[in-house]
């Protein structure tokens, strides 16, 4: 049995909660879910969401108080999910590519993709 406060966990059921409403915008219009308008509104208003939450994520960080620090960073992963798959991306993905890459240096990592 999966474990509730797993993060994967939590991530997952929030992607499937996405797409579901993602997929009833079609059916029930734009006002029926926060994901149906964004939706409607089109990718490039969801990835300016995205920048708009990394930057709230930012200020959050250098102001000192975890509390927002908490809110801000959920809010930026919700956003993301909601970006990634309208772009037709999985947190599976997402999530094969973090493991392709675990136990690699970031620096050798980064170095890799320039060649």
């Amino acid at each position: 049995m999966p474990n509730p406060t797993d993060p994967t966990t939590i991530l997952s059921r929030l992607e499937a909660t996405i797409a579901a409403r993602r997929a009833g915008a079609s059916v029930s219009g734009p006002e029926s879910s926060y994901v149906a308008r964004l939706h409607a509104k089109g990718r490039g208003k969801i990835a300016q969401k995205v920048g708009e939450e990394a930057t709230e994520v930012v200020i959050a960080a250098l102001t000192g108080a975890p509390e927002a620090l908490v809110g801000e960073a959920a809010d930026l992963l919700f956003h993301l999910l909601v970006l990634i798959g309208d772009c037709g991306v999985s947190l599976a993905d997402v999530t094969a590519e973090l493991e392709r890459r675990e136990g690699i240096s970031g620096i050798a990592e980064k170095a890799s993709r320039s060649s």
